[in-house]
């Protein structure tokens, strides 16, 4: 691995393990055993390596939350779908607890934040829409956009509102899940007749996931 993608992995790792406000580039390179000058060759500010992640997070938004065609919906493909909410929660959760003040202090990452979320609300409405053109869903149309809207908000901020709620300072899987099944929640409330069956299953699966000792 180059150093560079090393340094952008360590960071994650100890962003998420240990907060982004309390790790700096002293502990960064430390961690991987490099100088400080060394990692200042890479990255000019622990904000450039934010960027960096940010990257990541829009690839994986990009590709993850695609409507579905040509392939056939079934219940592999939707647990990929939320195994996508799963991923992006837990791999990106330092920023998810501090999103509000990371983007605060970067005002051209909190554009390319606001770019990224609104192809996200494009892609989460294209695949409502086909969830209900293929008899999954029951939602009116003039509903379809604010109902991609809300999950999207129930994703952007779980995080930071789980940690509000307890004096826990850190995240763990099984909380995730637990808001996978919350967005659970909201699908089963408009699912029909003949996808009801689907998302008991979903749900079966994702409390299994949520009692497993991480």
């Amino acid at each position: 691995m180059k150093t560079r993608d090393r340094i952008i992995q360590a960071s994650l790792q100890l962003f998420n393990e240990n907060g982004e406000r309390s790790t700096t580039t002293n502990h960064i390179a430390a961690h991987l055993g490099m100088s400080p000058g060394n990692l200042y060759y890479h990255f000019r500010n622990k904000e450039d390596i934010i960027r960096s992640i940010f990257t990541l997070y829009e690839n994986h938004l990009e590709s993850a939350f695609r409507p579905y065609t040509p392939q056939q919906l079934d219940v592999e493909l939707l647990i990929r779908y939320f195994d996508a909410i799963f991923y992006t929660m837990w791999q990106f959760r330092f920023m998810y607890a501090n999103l509000v003040d990371i983007l605060g202090r970067d005002e051209a990452l909190k554009l390319r934040y606001l770019k990224v979320q609104t192809r996200v609300q494009t892609h989460a409405t294209e695949l409502l829409t086909q969830l209900c053109r293929d008899g999954f869903l029951a939602v009116a149309p003039d509903k379809i956009s604010r109902l991609a809207d809300t999950i999207r908000m129930m994703v952007s901020f779980w995080i930071s509102y789980q940690l509000t709620q307890s004096d826990a300072t850190g995240i763990t899987k099984a909380t995730l899940y637990e808001g996978v099944l919350r967005v659970l929640m909201i699908f089963n409330g408009y699912a029909t007749s003949h996808s009801a069956n689907t998302f008991v299953r979903l749900e079966q699966h994702y409390a299994e996931l949520a009692r497993k000792p991480q």
